[in-house]
């Protein structure tokens, strides 16, 4: 069970939250997730046409949407935000049009990036891009990841790995992942990348912190 399932599916409404709340009519349901959709996806590609890392990633951990009857907050966690903070957020907010309800966006810093899943997914990806081994690629997410003090890492790449003909799957485990443990806290994530080969799937599990 521990790899057939999201592991934050697995824990919502135990120790972790969705990262969309609020709530909505049986008729307009549809109309406000397209709205959540919408909003990230604007967000993902605006920070990405600032470059506001050097790394190669954009450097997004998660974007949270609380809804509000007049209000909508957007909380973004950024790893690397200081050039996006540089230029204010406020193109940001008059370019999102949310209709008649007020917008705030909060930009949150990540002390240590490398520790966050999405970052290092961003990370192996720009790095496959360049043509770098997988194997090669994966030791170096660990190795940063290692670094922001983690307690336990998994990384998982699928597709047909370093051009060969036949797809498969290639993992690196580092530290403790007690995955079917309701207990354990776990960041995760599932990231495509297109490369020349045809397209990969990055999923990266990281075990935070466990309750007594």
């Amino acid at each position: 069970m521990g790899q057939k399932i999201n592991p934050l599916g697995f824990r919502l409404g135990t120790n972790q939250d969705h990262y969309s709340i609020w709530f909505s009519k049986p008729k307009m349901y549809s109309e406000s997730l397209q709205e959540d959709q919408k909003i990230r996806t604007f967000i993902k590609n605006y920070i990405r046409s600032t470059r506001i890392s050097p790394y190669g990633v954009e450097g997004i951990a998660s974007i949270s949407i609380y809804k509000r009857i007049d209000l909508i907050e957007v909380i973004i966690l950024l790893g690397f935000p200081k050039l996006l903070i540089e230029n204010r957020p406020q193109g940001l907010v008059e370019e999102l049009n949310c209709g008649n309800q007020k917008l705030n966006i909060v930009i949150t810093k990540i002390k240590k990036p490398y520790g966050n899943p999405n970052i290092l997914a961003e990370f192996i990806a720009g790095q496959l891009k360049n043509r770098v081994s997988v194997r090669q690629a994966m030791k170096k997410a660990i190795e940063l990841a290692e670094e922001a003090d983690i307690k336990g890492i998994q990384v998982q790449i699928a597709g047909r790995l370093n051009g060969q003909d036949i797809a498969r799957v290639q993992w690196i485990r580092e530290g403790r992942l007690p995955r079917q443990t309701l207990r354990a806290t776990f960041d995760y994530c599932s990231y495509p990348v297109r490369t020349i080969s045809g397209v990969m799937g990055i999923k990266i599990w990281i075990f935070v912190d466990e309750t007594k």
